[in-house]
């Protein structure tokens, strides 16, 4: 199996990037749109889990929008093959005082790359910025 296969992992990447750019902006249809349309979906959050993609529509358009200035860093893309990846991250906000990380299982589909799982959660201590 070919692992960090750089075109694949360009277009994860490129795709994450348009996931965070979709919620960074509180486009719930567009952050929707980046997850497989399933009723296997899941996403497990902070305080929150939905388990299938319309839980998952009627949570996030009941949230308010994200605080502004939300920061990335340590980001991790690991791909296995030309169809499977984990993206890894931490973000935290100006002025917060919570550092917060999430993972997401990313598959191609016949649709394009979407979500099948996702986790965010917070840290109990603030890992370095690398």
């Amino acid at each position: 199996m070919d692992v960090d296969r750089p075109e694949v992992v360009a277009e994860v990447a490129a795709e994450f990037a348009g996931y965070e750019t979709a919620l960074v902006a509180g486009n719930v249809d567009a952050v929707i749109g980046y997850f497989w349309a399933s009723a296997r979906t899941v996403r497990f959050g902070v305080a929150d889990h939905q388990i299938g993609i319309e839980e998952q529509r009627r949570w996030r358009s009941a949230q308010p929008p994200l605080p502004p200035g939300r920061r990335l860093y340590g980001t991790l893309i690991s791909t296995f093959g030309a169809d499977t990846a984990v993206v890894n991250t931490f973000f935290d906000y100006p002025g917060g005082t919570a550092t917060g990380r999430q993972t997401q299982t990313w598959v191609r589909l016949p649709v394009g790359w979407r979500i099948v799982g996702a986790h965010v959660s917070e840290c109990a201590r603030v890992p370095s910025r690398s």
